[in-house]
This record gives C-alpha cells, structure tokens and sequence, in this order.
C-alpha cells in the first residue's frame, strides 16, 4: 500500500508531466481547457499535485493534448531515481 508520501510524489510527477506536454505544444491553460472537458482552474491543481483524479479525466486530458493516454505516463517519480 502505497504512503501518503508515495502517493503526493507520485501525483506532483504527473502534474508536472502534464504541465511540460502543454507547454511543448504551447498550450495556456485556457487553451488546454477548451480542448478537453476540464475546468482551467481544476487543470492548475493537477499540475502542482493537489488534484487526484479518475480515469475520465486522464482521457480528457489526453484528448487535450492531443496524444494517447499513456504518454500522459511517461514520467520519472520525484524523488524515485
């Protein structure tokens, strides 16, 4: 079972992860937001971590970015190696 540590490291990778894919293909977060069905403020607290979320908003975010949902899953946990 993974640790209250385990799991906010593992939330903040995945923010980040999502934040550079936007920003690669220059993306504000108004823009994402308008390419996906998630609020722009809500996409702000997946980016910094504070956000756990449901396998509908990975494929919306996905959808978003324009890309297959595991590549939103190409990330190195912080403090992981």
């Amino acid at each position: 079972m993974p640790t209250t540590i385990e799991k906010t490291a593992f939330l903040k990778s995945f923010g980040k992860r999502i934040e550079i894919l936007r920003k690669e293909k220059k993306l504000s977060l108004r823009q994402l937001s308008q390419n996906c069905d998630i609020d722009y403020s809500d996409i702000s607290k997946i980016e910094k971590g504070l956000r756990n979320i449901q396998i509908s908003t990975i494929i919306e975010l996905a959808k978003g970015l324009d890309t297959h949902p595991q590549e939103l899953f190409n990330f190195t946990i912080e403090g992981k190696g």
